[in-house]
């Protein structure tokens, strides 16, 4: 089975054959199903899905500068016009998501705080 990064990779390439359409509520719902089944058969997360799951809705909460007890998909959605610009946009999130706790030389911080997100909007 697929790790969250590569089944989202997956989605990004064809939304429609994994969620119907590209939009960033279907795709955080997929998410939300597809955490549940992995769970559910007793499939560990790696640590970059506990990274995921864990740290990618208060990274963004900080980045936006929002205070919400709203999924990620609606935070984005505060910037977009319509579910295919928030899809657009998850991704884009994703890759500073993914790239915060990297220096300029490619060194991976100790401390996730140390990183500094920038805003991106």
């Amino acid at each position: 089975m697929s790790g969250v990064y590569e089944i989202l990779a997956k989605i990004k390439a064809k939304p429609g054959m994994y969620i119907g359409r590209p939009s960033v509520s279907d795709l955080f719902m997929f998410l939300v199903g597809y955490e549940c089944s992995r769970s559910e058969l007793g499939i560990e997360n790696t640590q970059e899905e506990e990274d995921f799951y864990g740290e990618f809705q208060p990274w963004l909460q900080k980045n936006l500068g929002i205070k919400t007890v709203s999924s990620w998909s609606k935070m984005i959605m505060l910037y977009c016009h319509d579910e295919k610009a928030g899809f657009e946009k998850f991704f884009s999130l994703l890759d500073e998501f993914k790239q915060r706790n990297q220096d300029l030389h490619g060194n991976e911080f100790n401390n996730t705080s140390e990183a500094v997100g920038i805003v991106s909007q």
